[in-house]
């Protein structure tokens, strides 16, 4: 997946998006000839890229930190205040007035990359518009996404926040110093939300709580937001050095500090005793549109709760036959759905000490695909792929992640492992986790789509179906490798499919059919094998309600594409050029990536 923060959103710019997505034309189709003056088209593409560039830097402002997970550093030195009601009817406005700019563009007169841009943006208008009635400012924190632990991760200055030159250290002090005030808007938006019914489920918040704790310091030296002035370059003049010690001290004693205690008060007092103790977002007024609203968002299609329930259930069932057949190989001769659990209890499956024994592991990998991946891709991007270990302060509520690199080319991409306890840490996943988080996975996706000269709405933006999809699909890609002729890494691989198939299952299950958490938790246990991890996740999807459903639904669609033009051309069909296709315009609504793929297909057939 992606960074936490862009993960469930991909950014502010999908974080509500899109109810459904259906093209007006075939976008990739060649413009009606002479029906449009040159004087024309280029005025009516320049408009829709005015709309474009203004609605990315109001999202941009409204969610800053989006944009610094994304690779955008230009608002490194503001945190944003979307949780405040007024600021977000005032955004919501302002989405309003973007669409009516672009509908008054007629979408004939615009060239096939303008179309692409507008389709794009009126799909993106439009589902944030929609997701208005829903209060989801009355929520602004869980144990996965919250604003004090994303600041505190950035630090170390090794995360998306570069912290590096006296700039970045003002830009990371100006942060921190407005986060107070956000504090206080969460804690009043969450009293509003017990008042209205409309809270976190208390078991997630409980997970969250020790979080919340573990900011609080005695003195600002402890401090965790205090760790970039142990870090000053000694480069910097000692004018610099005295000036940014003092304003950090002072503003994290006077300002932050104060301000952390009031709200891990408050959480532990107040708010978890308040919280409900229901599962899913169905249970909350308004609940079962509001899930199909994000179930929307993470997918780009129509498909209702029960359908993707019922793909979930068919899905499984194939995996299950295939730890069938791989079952034996591995040595395990019970029934398939225990293979999981067997393979779970295997010490061999198990052979770390350190965390330095794991990342050795994912860099022998690394160097091993270096060699492999152009033959699939000529496609691929300049920036290069960082390996770092997770910040101790999140390890225990993240899942391994991705996080993009800087717009500019400053910072690299990072795959993080997560790494609690190496003696835990399972090595039959670790190829198919790697193709997913880091390369071909991510880092082709959206690195490359920094590097594709897109408009800053799509270069910086997305949306889960495309982005957790393709990921998804890379995994596949490793059997034609030969990466998974261990039967061990194969197993790894079915089951993390088996893991995508899962979440569409208890996803929908909580939060549109009413299974409670310890459902969910005892249906991973089962299928998976999981045992603590089962909370983990379970608890994600409670806080993510839909994130988790993009992956299986994209992945779906790609190989499904795939295997259309493999038909459909047969010895003309050239695997580089197929990625090429999928990749080349950066993310896209899936019923777009769609026409663009038979768009290809009936091009190569001519």
């Amino acid at each position: 997946m992606m960074s936490r923060r862009t993960l469930f959103a991909l950014a502010p710019f999908a974080a509500a998006v899109a109810l459904a997505f259906t093209p007006m034309s075939p976008v990739y189709a060649a413009a009606p000839a002479g029906k449009v003056s040159a004087e024309v088209a280029a005025s009516a593409n320049k408009a829709v890229l005015a709309i474009a560039d203004e609605y990315y830097d109001a999202v941009a402002r409204f969610e800053p930190i989006g944009a610094t997970e994304n690779g955008d550093n230009r608002f490194d030195n503001q945190l944003g205040m979307s949780i405040a009601p007024a600021k977000r009817a005032a955004q919501f406005k302002l989405y309003r007035k973007f669409l009516q700019r672009l509908q008054a563009i007629k979408p004939y007169q615009l060239d096939v990359k303008a179309r692409i841009n507008y389709d794009i943006l009126q799909y993106e208008l439009t589902g944030l518009i929609a997701m208005e009635r829903f209060p989801e400012q009355l929520l602004p924190l869980n144990q996965m996404d919250s604003v004090p632990v994303t600041l505190a991760n950035y630090a170390g200055g090794e995360a998306s926040q570069p912290i590096g030159t006296v700039k970045e250290y003002d830009a990371y002090l100006s942060r921190v110093s407005q986060m107070p005030a956000w504090i206080d808007q969460a804690i009043a938006n969450m009293r509003e939300g017990i008042k209205k019914g409309v809270t976190q489920p208390k078991a997630i918040m409980i997970s969250a709580l020790p979080q919340f704790q573990q900011l609080v310091s005695a003195t600002p030296e402890a401090s965790i937001y205090y760790t970039p002035i142990t870090k000053l370059p000694a480069g910097f003049s000692d004018a610099d050095k005295q000036r940014l010690t003092a304003a950090y001290r002072k503003t994290i004693n006077d300002k932050v500090m104060p301000a952390l205690v009031r709200l891990s008060t408050f959480l532990e007092k107040e708010y978890v005793p308040a919280c409900r103790t229901s599962t899913g977002l169905g249970a909350l007024p308004d609940g079962a549109a509001w899930y199909q609203a994000r179930v929307a968002n993470a997918t780009t299609t129509t498909l209702k709760p029960d359908e993707i329930h019922a793909i979930g259930l068919k899905e499984v069932a194939r995996i299950q036959a295939q730890f069938a057949v791989l079952g034996p190989k591995l040595g395990y001769d019970g029934p398939a759905a225990g293979l999981p659990v067997w393979v779970a209890a295997q010490p061999k499956f198990f052979p770390f000490k350190t965390e330095q024994e794991v990342q050795a592991v994912y860099h022998k990998l690394n160097d091993v695909l270096d060699t492999k991946l152009p033959l699939m891709f000529t496609l691929q991007p300049k920036a290069k792929l960082d390996l770092r270990l997770e910040p101790e302060l999140s390890r225990a509520t993240a899942s391994d992640h991705y996080t993009a690199p800087a717009g500019d080319g400053s910072r690299p991409g990072v795959f993080w492992s997560v790494v609690n306890d190496p003696t835990k840490y399972g090595s039959t996943g670790m190829t198919t986790l790697f193709l997913h988080e880091g390369k071909p996975g991510h880092h082709f996706h959206i690195a490359l789509m920094q590097e594709l000269n897109l408009p800053n709405f799509r270069k910086y933006g997305g949306n889960n179906a495309f982005t957790e999809g393709w990921a998804l699909y890379a995994e596949t890609l490793g059997k034609e490798m030969g990466l998974y002729d261990d039967p061990a890494q194969y197993f790894g691989h079915l089951n993390d499919e088996m893991l995508r198939a899962v979440r569409l299952v208890v996803d929908t299950g909580m939060h549109a059919q009413g299974w409670t958490r310890e459902q969910s938790i005892q249906y991973m246990k089962d299928t998976l094998g999981y045992d603590v991890v089962a909370k983990t996740e379970t608890e994600r999807y409670m806080a993510w309600p839909g994130q988790a459903l993009g992956y299986k639904v994209g992945s779906l669609k790609i190989q499904e594409l795939r295997q259309r033009a493999e038909k459909a051309l047969g010895s003309k069909f050239s695997l580089p050029a197929f990625h090429a296709v999928v990749l080349g315009d950066g993310t896209l609504p899936l019923a777009l990536l769609e026409d663009k793929v038979n768009h290809w297909i009936a091009t190569q057939q001519q």
